[in-house]
């Protein structure tokens, strides 16, 4: 879904991406910073465009607005519909909603949504900015010098040496990668939910029903409201940060040629 919201908006600019990146220097061994050839201009890394020497008005538009704002709506949506669903089906009368108790538990919803979304949404962020890539709908950024520590380096899953060309002998397997990518989005869930969660669960405290040492939500329209605002908030921080992971990642890969 997150990839139909926002195929429409890169189409439409991607003339101007492609000249963007044309009319971008980059820096070569034997000329310094000059124009670069035709033949670089049109191929770039694996026929994507050349790494930007600059953060330029497209990589703004396409991070902060389809990935942030495209990101912010439609997990706010989805969230929304989810609650509405979940909540509006139950007998809570037997299974009252509470900021804390199981079964219906709204901190508890809350921890799981943050959880879940970072993990989905790191894995579809992967998928769309490499198919972006590839159809040359947005420029690798390229000016941020590239990590020499080996633990950032292992973050971003570059080579352990900076410069050194992957080792096509390795092969790692699918497993594994998914179970290392996953990695990497609840490690952006553990900060979503330390700086959300504690504020969301704070808010709810002051709008609930207190009773029996805890909080009482009818069915409608806090846990709805709930869910959509901290899915949103989560999309607009978490999506342009996952985004901008991949196009640093490209960027350096781009530069040795991996």
């Amino acid at each position: 879904m997150l990839g139909w919201f926002k195929r429409g908006a890169r189409n439409e600019s991607d003339a101007e991406t492609v000249a963007s990146a044309q009319s971008t220097p980059f820096h070569t061994a034997e000329e310094g910073l000059s124009a670069p050839s035709e033949k670089q201009e049109s191929k770039g890394h694996k026929g994507r465009l050349a790494p930007s020497t600059a953060l330029t008005k497209h990589q703004i538009f396409y991070i902060f607005v389809l990935d942030g704002l495209g990101g912010m709506l439609l997990s706010g949506g989805v969230n929304f519909a989810l609650a509405y669903a979940m909540y509006t089906s139950q007998n809570t009368e037997k299974n009252p909603i509470r900021l804390f108790q199981l079964p219906n538990t709204l901190a508890g919803d809350g921890a799981v949504t943050i959880i879940v979304q970072c993990i989905m949404t790191w894995f579809v962020e992967m998928g769309l900015v490499r198919y972006d890539l590839g159809n040359r709908s947005v420029q690798p950024i390229g000016f941020i010098p590239e990590p020499s520590g080996l633990w950032t380096r292992k973050l971003f899953m570059l080579e352990p040496e900076p410069g050194s060309a992957p080792d096509t002998q390795v092969h790692r397997s699918k497993f594994i990668t998914i179970v290392q990518n996953a990695l990497r989005g609840f490690l952006i869930a553990v900060a979503g939910f330390l700086l959300l969660w504690p504020i969301a669960v704070g808010v709810l405290s002051t709008i609930g029903e207190p009773r029996g040492g805890d909080y009482f939500y009818s069915d409608r329209w806090i846990p709805q409201a709930f869910k959509c605002i901290l899915g949103g908030l989560l999309g607009l921080l978490t999506t342009p940060l996952m985004a901008s992971f991949w196009l640093l990642k490209a960027g350096w890969e781009a530069k040795h040629g991996s």
